[in-house]
């Protein structure tokens, strides 16, 4: 099932429902994505049906209760940075704000000169600290901030520093989400190609490790981390510029694309 919150066409109301095939249908009984989350409902949608083309995507969630990030979760992109492998996954947390729909657009701060991408693949928690589903997602980071600060909480965390969705694929949909592709474009230009198989520490060990100190509550969010070909790591580097696009679609889950203001 894929779980979704959107505005149905000329319509500035958000509603909750299913993506079944090209159209979307709305919950009967105005259940939201966080709803169906938290009681492992995985009724179909029998509301009113729009094509998916005509309405607005937002994300899922539209401010999670927490997002976790991962740093340096991909072998190849540990070896781009010059870094050696983690002992344990490095967290961090991005904020509630930075939760943005998956067209955007991303606005970067005035303070901020060294803007990056980092697409990657989000776990999605349900009832009981389970993972429900999985998302795209887009870490966007300022580097130079990231640089100079030793926490990365404006780095990482500004307000729309996290688009994501399209919508969440729930994980019975999902059966191996260690092995998918993933793919990253800016401007029409393929700047990553990689699958989750290069990840460091998994979808369970992530949760696992997060969970020995934090409980975990449906709808937070993981993002597990970035592959190599990020614009940092680029020679020259690359970094984004208004009106630069950039679009990310990992394999069974969908695709996100936003714009940067």
């Amino acid at each position: 099932m894929r779980l979704a919150t959107f505005l149905p066409p000329g319509s500035d109301d958000a509603r909750a429902g299913e993506v079944r095939d090209d159209h979307v249908v709305a919950f009967a009984d105005g259940a939201t994505v966080l709803d169906r989350l938290a009681s492992g409902d995985r009724t179909p949608a029998a509301g009113e049906a729009w094509p998916l083309a005509d309405a607005t995507l937002l994300a899922p969630i539209p401010q999670p209760r927490a997002i976790f990030g991962i740093g340096l979760n991909y072998a190849a992109h540990a070896a781009e940075t010059g870094r050696e492998l983690p002992e344990a996954p490095m967290v961090f947390m991005k904020l509630p704000s930075s939760s943005a729909p998956p067209g955007g657009p991303v606005r970067c701060p005035a303070v901020v000169r060294r803007l990056d991408y980092e697409g990657e693949l989000a776990i999605v928690i349900g009832a009981g600290g389970e993972i429900a589903g999985y998302a795209v997602a887009d870490d966007v980071s300022a580097r130079d901030l990231q640089r100079r600060e030793s926490q990365w909480t404006r780095a990482k965390g500004a307000d729309g520093f996290c688009p994501w969705g399209p919508w969440v694929t729930t994980a019975d949909e999902v059966p191996d989400p260690e092995d998918l592709a993933l793919r990253t474009w800016v401007n029409g230009e393929l700047r990553q190609d990689s699958r989750t198989s290069d990840l460091i520490f998994g979808c369970r060990a992530l949760v696992d490790f997060i969970a020995e100190t934090c409980t975990l509550a449906p709808g937070d969010l993981i993002l597990t981390g970035t592959p190599s070909g990020v614009g940092a790591s680029m020679d020259p580097r690359r970094f984004l510029a208004s009106g630069d696009v950039v679009r990310i679609e990992i394999e069974r889950l969908g695709a996100i694309e936003h714009a940067v203001a």
